[in-house]
């Protein structure tokens, strides 16, 4: 059996506070193929972009308590050195962060940026690597980018910023690319054209892609595979068909009913999930969810007392939940998929 290109193993990121141990991700193993994409999904605070900062050794250094496995194209990076990590960063594998403002440096140009990024990988003069800038440019389709190539990232309006940072990350034709809410702060064609973007790149270079975001409609789009995360912890993997349409976390069903329907008229008010995340400081006892399960009666008290441990139901179809699988199963049917149909 061959191994998959990025392959999590049991992946513990802690950061000791004052307060207490922040168990920002706790436990968590997938995989992933050249030439797919993952979905990971949830609330803020769940862990979703400490894992992908974890993957690509950004970490190390900072305090956090890492153990686990993480093997890229057969290297194990937990135990690799910083500076062979940061050897990977680039070439290997990339990330388009969250806030493009922080992400760039105010002091350079936006092109200035991406000549750095290039020649770290490339052994070309500046005038080759300065024609590579503006070719990216032109591609995440920033407007006369021979001229936009010099401007600072402050000029650029925040999608413009967006663009740019994607550029960047796309520059050395990543193996592994991870997108953090790429398309926050751009307008609805501008996400269109994003996604395309990624979804083109993908196909061109084979390879594997990383969604991290709150918004499901970006991961039906793009998502092989879908991870849903909660306290740390993966609730829910499977591929997008069986999140979407057979989804067995009470978690799930509670994002999938707050998710607003565009493809027909909203005739009732979305379906919050009560109360909030927890504190990854204290996590519940038992499922880190049980304070906002509805269905937490169900359990007989094994939710409260116990840690449900992560099951396959059928397939690869993976569940974390006390309720049996019928159970979970009788309720979709006939309680909560009517309702999210009626929306």
């Amino acid at each position: 059996m061959t191994q998959a290109h990025l392959d999590v193993r049991d992946l513990r990121i802690h950061f000791p506070t004052d307060d207490g141990l922040v168990k920002s991700v706790d436990g968590l193993s997938f995989s992933l193929d050249r030439g797919k994409t993952l979905g990971i999904v949830g609330e803020s605070g769940s862990g979703k972009s400490v894992t992908s900062l974890g993957i690509l050794g950004l970490h190390k250094g900072g305090g956090a308590k890492i153990s686990g496995e993480i093997w890229l194209d057969g290297e194990e990076l937990v135990t690799a050195s910083p500076e062979h990590v940061r050897t990977l960063r680039g070439k290997k594998m990339a990330m388009i962060f969250q806030d493009p403002l922080s992400a760039m440096h105010p002091f350079y140009t936006v092109g200035a940026q991406i000549i750095e990024a290039y020649r770290i990988h490339h052994d070309v003069s500046k005038k080759v690597a300065r024609k590579h800038a503006i070719d990216m440019l032109g591609r995440v389709g920033i407007p006369e980018p021979t001229r936009r190539v010099d401007a600072y990232p402050h000029e650029f309006s925040g999608g413009m910023r967006q663009r740019a940072m994607i550029a960047m990350a796309l520059s050395c034709d990543p193996e592994l690319l991870i997108a953090d809410e790429p398309t926050t702060a751009l307008d609805v064609t501008v996400q269109a054209q994003i996604l395309d973007l990624m979804r083109d790149l993908q196909r061109e270079f084979d390879s594997a892609l990383i969604i991290i975001t709150h918004d499901l409609g970006v991961v039906a789009e793009l998502s092989d595979d879908i991870l849903v995360m909660y306290g740390g912890k993966c609730v829910e993997y499977g591929t997008a068909e069986d999140v979407f349409y057979r989804p067995e976390h009470p978690y799930t069903w509670g994002l999938l009913g707050s998710m607003p329907r565009l493809d027909r008229e909203v005739s009732e008010r979305l379906l919050p999930i009560k109360g909030s995340p927890p504190s990854l400081i204290n996590v519940p006892p038992g499922c880190a969810f049980h304070p906002r399960c509805p269905y937490e009666e169900r359990t007989d008290g094994k939710s409260r007392s116990g840690v449900p441990e992560l099951t396959q139901t059928e397939g690869g179809h993976l569940v974390r939940c006390h309720m049996s699988k019928d159970e979970r199963r009788a309720l979709w049917e006939n309680e909560i998929k009517p309702v999210l149909e009626s929306q």
